[in-house]
């Protein structure tokens, strides 16, 4: 924002409101035109970051903010299109994760496969949300709380290459 503010000769509040109104602004747009969205496959994950401070440094520091700490943003990914279908920004807990899997499900019209690391927090949300109208899959490693047996997929051969696999097995 500093490079932005001399660059446009301006105070960094000025370049600072402007991001918060276009924001806001964005935000609502998002809100209203991604509606009745017909999507087939559905990729949802969470991204980490930190606000100020990692977590465990929150206790330590000199000047403490309020909203310290981890912060994950939650996002859900028509797989196809790559629209962005909801996103949501807080904790990674069950609360955070129903907010998000029903502000998703309120803007699809159409059945999904839902994608998804099997993380806990997402079972009861996507149970309350969609109930037997969806598909799962996951991926990443496997998880005790995700309920399908993991299936185990072995490399492919290269064609013309006998012995040879991809991805190469180390």
């Amino acid at each position: 924002m500093r490079s932005v503010s001399r660059l446009i000769d301006t105070s960094i509040n000025t370049v600072s409101k402007l991001l918060e109104d276009a924001g806001r602004f964005c935000a609502g747009f998002h809100d209203a035109k991604v509606r009745g969205v017909k999507a087939k496959r559905v990729q949802v994950d969470e991204l980490w970051s930190f606000t100020a401070a990692k977590q465990k440094n929150v206790a330590a520091m000199k000047n403490p903010v309020g909203g310290a700490g981890d912060t994950w943003t939650w996002t859900a990914i028509e797989a196809d299109t790559k629209l962005l279908i909801s996103h949501f920004v807080g904790g990674r807990d069950g609360e955070c994760a129903k907010w998000f899997i029903d502000d998703m499900a309120s803007r699809i019209v159409s059945r999904i496969q839902l994608t998804s690391d099997g993380d806990r927090a997402y079972l009861e949300a996507i149970e309350g949300a969609f109930g037997a109208n969806i598909s799962r899959t996951r991926h990443g490693p496997p998880s005790r709380s995700w309920p399908f047996p993991a299936r185990r997929v072995g490399p492919r051969s290269v064609p013309g290459l006998p012995g040879r696999s991809w991805p190469p097995v180390l």
